[in-house]
């Protein structure tokens, strides 16, 4: 078995089989580590050019549905494209790192990779992609539909005032919506953070907690 096919048969576990030929075909052409990584509250993924000689490293979260693996890998791939034609001259999420994104995007367009829900949030997010995927509340929230785990909570779910712990260590009162974010405050600490309405955690009904959100 050669590099590419080895590069395949990975692939296989975290992407639609369609997107399989193209993306390992730009594992070999790029020459890029594609390193799996678990799962970070803070990012999907993201992207280090070579230093030092070194090659191009991309890193993915192991734990999204593959969809949302295939869209977050493409995103960095962006950016690997994006420095080889101008390395730090241009800014991280700039035009010409959207324009590489729309471009790679073009490859996966197709429901045979996509189901239709997502095909239809993708034109819509990709007509001007931010930052990050999950900033796309649309987007994210089909994108969730497809996830193994059906039994999560979402935030948005939750009523006001209810209390619930994220990252199962550290445990919050849910309060106002705040333009786009649930303002909740942190019972240990009493400080207020604000907090993505798609994101997941686990609501506590447990009487020790009454009380503590004052």
């Amino acid at each position: 078995m050669n590099q590419l096919e080895r590069n395949q048969s990975i692939l296989y576990k975290y992407i639609p089989e369609k997107a399989v030929p193209v993306i390992a075909e730009w594992i070999y052409e790029h020459d890029f580590k594609l390193r799996i990584k678990k799962s970070r509250s803070s990012k999907y993924g993201d992207y280090r050019p070579p230093v030092n000689g070194e090659n191009h490293q991309i890193t993915i979260n192991y734990d999204m549905n593959k969809y949302a693996f295939l869209i977050t890998l493409v995103h960095e791939i962006a950016h690997l494209t994006n420095w080889n034609k101008r390395q730090n001259r241009v800014k991280p999420h700039g035009e010409e790192w959207k324009d590489e994104y729309k471009r790679l995007m073009t490859n996966f367009m197709d429901y045979e990779i996509f189901p239709i829900d997502v095909i239809e949030a993708l034109k819509r997010y990709m007509s001007n992609p931010a930052a990050s995927s999950c900033s796309d509340l649309n987007l994210l929230r089909v994108l969730k539909r497809y996830d193994v785990r059906q039994d999560t909570v979402l935030l948005e779910d939750l009523k006001e005032g209810s209390t619930f712990s994220y990252n199962g260590s550290r445990y919050f009162v849910k309060g106002e919506q705040v333009r786009k974010r649930f303002k909740c405050k942190e019972l240990k600490t009493k400080r207020e953070y604000l907090f993505n309405p798609l994101t997941e955690v686990a609501l506590i009904s447990s009487p020790i907690f009454a009380g503590k959100s004052e």
